[in-house]
């Protein structure tokens, strides 16, 4: 293109981006890049101001609270953060977003199952305009960077983006190389076999499980579903129609029953990804499947007994598909919150290139940004070694929702989670799926009608 470029006026650069981030784009980076070059960005405006942050107890909130001191010298904002156990901080979330009055200003947000219900709610800040705003959004912030397929799964019906995707969880299977080493066993083709070798490690007299998983209602759902996609279906079609109850439905539950009844640990029911990874991580297990975002301990030699023995395998395809169940998480503005600009500043900070790089660098999951997987030096200095990267990125090739994108989500795992959890206890697969299926029918059909 030749010509002479003329700079466009500030309202013009803001009307145009939020007219195209409707459409789906957050504007032009050449335009706002631009726009930014007029001023050099202060970070230290809102200094003074302590933000309240709410998050998820993890690998991630772990290494966000380690980038605070760093934040708060760059900004002179003060952070006060809160990691708060996966289903209670939802819970908590939900709780405060619906009073009107949330403690938080910043909060951790699962889109896999929090993301329809706070569109319903209109509780979070809609972040177009705060990315178009070239006062409030550093230069080097490259929203571009973000990956189109965390981007949309984020993006909400209306084009609005309540959140900004910080990272991908793949599930994959986690598997111990010394003991398939010991039995001359091979990593499982298929899913069935899985429980197959899983019934040959498994050794209850040394203490070892040859499988281990979520046990625990609620949290047990996504074992379960990550079975039914290989079926090729999901548990509930594109229409909205149930399919909870199917002979697809009632395989992948089969299945969960008898990897965990047959080659799971004692205490199983009980278990969420926390007991999962301690298990694993202390040897006790040959093979575990859950989120890639959960790999960072496993080569911690302060914290695992099998540093360097971790295989990364990817989900083995099922009879009719081959699938890895995809979950996410973001980070958003509570639309009650008094210091929203600020808040603004910390996401930044914290999905900035160098915190997601950092992501993958340590094994606290897959970033939402590009650029991190285009580091090769990044890759050859991370003490993960190359199938943990093979399979984070063969894994996201064959990703797919691992729940159903409903609004009530919740509810779904509650209901689903008892059924198999009854299951466990002895209790038949298809009679348990039934009696769910129609117990929760009558909760999506009135998720839908408002």
């Amino acid at each position: 293109m030749t010509g002479t470029i003329l700079k466009p006026s500030r309202r013009a650069l803001l009307r145009g981006a939020a007219a195209l981030g409707a459409a789906g784009a957050i504007g032009s980076p050449m335009v706002l890049r631009e726009a930014r070059a007029q001023a050099p960005f202060n970070w230290k405006r809102f200094s003074g101001t302590t933000l309240d942050v709410l998050m998820v107890k993890n690998p991630r909130s772990d290494l966000a609270q380690s980038g605070e001191k760093e934040f708060t010298e760059l900004t002179g904002i003060k952070v006060s953060s809160e990691q708060v156990p996966e289903q209670q901080q939802r819970q908590k979330a939900m709780i405060e977003f619906a009073s009107g009055k949330p403690s938080f200003d910043v909060s951790n947000i699962s889109l896999h199952v929090q993301k329809r219900l706070l569109f319903k709610g209109k509780w979070m800040e809609d972040l177009r305009p705060y990315i178009a705003d070239a006062s409030l959004t550093a230069p080097d912030f490259d929203f571009a960077d973000f990956g189109a397929g965390p981007v949309a799964y984020a993006r909400q019906a209306d084009g609005s983006l309540d959140t900004l995707p910080t990272f991908v969880d793949y599930w994959v299977v986690y598997y111990n190389r010394e003991l398939f080493d010991a039995k001359g066993v091979s990593y499982p083709k298929t899913m069935e076999e899985i429980a197959t070798v899983a019934a040959k490690l498994h050794d209850p007299a040394k203490g070892i499980a040859g499988f281990v998983s979520r046990g625990l209602k609620n949290a047990n759902v996504p074992v379960w579903t990550s079975f039914v996609l290989g079926q090729g279906v999901e548990t509930v079609s594109p229409e909205g129609k149930l399919l909870t109850d199917t002979p697809e439905a009632i395989w992948g539950a089969e299945l969960y029953k008898k990897l965990n009844k047959d080659s799971g640990p004692a205490g199983a029911v009980g278990f969420n990804w926390n007991e999962c990874q301690t298990t694993f991580m202390q040897g006790r297990a040959a093979m575990w499947l859950d989120g890639i975002g959960f790999a960072t301990p496993l080569e911690d030699p302060s914290k695992s007994r099998i540093v360097g023995k971790v295989g990364y395998g990817i989900m083995p395809p099922g009879p009719k598909a081959h699938y890895a169940g995809m979950f996410a998480d973001g980070i958003g503005i509570s639309r009650g919150s008094q210091k929203k600009q600020a808040a603004w500043l910390y996401i930044q900070f914290m999905t900035s290139k160098a915190r997601q790089a950092a992501m993958l660098r340590t094994g606290a999951g897959a970033p939402a940004r590009s650029s991190p997987y285009l580091d090769k030096e990044l890759i050859a200095q991370s003490k993960f070694g190359k199938q943990y990267f093979d399979c984070l990125l063969a894994s996201a090739k064959i990703a797919r929702a691992g729940l159903p994108q409903i609004v009530p989500v919740t509810e779904f795992r509650d209901v689903f989670g008892v059924a198999l959890t009854n299951a466990l206890g002895g209790a038949d697969v298809a009679a348990e799926l039934k009696k769910a299926t129609e117990t929760f029918a009558p909760v999506l059909a009135k998720s839908e009608q408002g």
